[in-house]
């Protein structure tokens, strides 16, 4: 099988998309790269995430919050796959991937917006690391190999949808 870079985008790179990055590079370290990057970094990453992260076994050393525009470089790598996982139902602008990579919208409730006690905001997260972590099993499940592009389009479409 060849080997894929994946780039997981959202506007501030703090929970969702660095939660993504960590799940993919565990999930799919075989054959997968992952990143992760916003339109408008944050510049932190919320330790919320990092405690979800951590929890499912997974190594949280060299995750930072960073602009999408460390991507955009002659020398940077090349995308294969570009997921958006901004959540439009909240009214976030999902930032949009010039160039030739297949793209999919998984958009996901922003668990940084949710207010209340410790426990809900702890929900929150464990919702949003759970649905990335489904849908990322399911990604890693496709004959990735055997689909033409449109197949593998409406695939990566119905995930979102998952």
């Amino acid at each position: 099988m060849p080997h894929y870079n994946v780039m997981f985008l959202c506007t501030g790179n703090s929970a969702r998309s660095i939660m993504a990055e960590s799940i993919m590079n565990n999930l799919g370290r075989a054959n997968f790269t992952a990143y992760s990057a916003g339109s408008h970094p944050a510049g932190v990453v919320r330790p919320e995430a990092i405690k979800q992260i951590a929890s499912a076994g997974l190594e949280t050393a060299n995750l930072r919050s960073k602009s999408w525009e460390e991507f955009s470089r002659p020398d940077s790598p090349k995308l294969d796959f570009v997921f958006t996982v901004c959540d439009n139902a909240a009214n976030e602008v999902c930032p949009v991937w010039p160039g030739q990579p297949m793209t999919a919208h998984w958009g996901i409730p922003d668990p940084v917006a949710v207010q209340g006690t410790p426990q809900e905001i702890e929900r929150a997260y464990h919702q949003a690391f759970s649905a990335l972590n489904r849908r990322i099993s399911i990604f890693l499940c496709l004959p990735l190999a055997s689909l033409d592009s449109f197949s593998l389009q409406k695939e990566l479409d119905n995930i979102g949808k998952s």
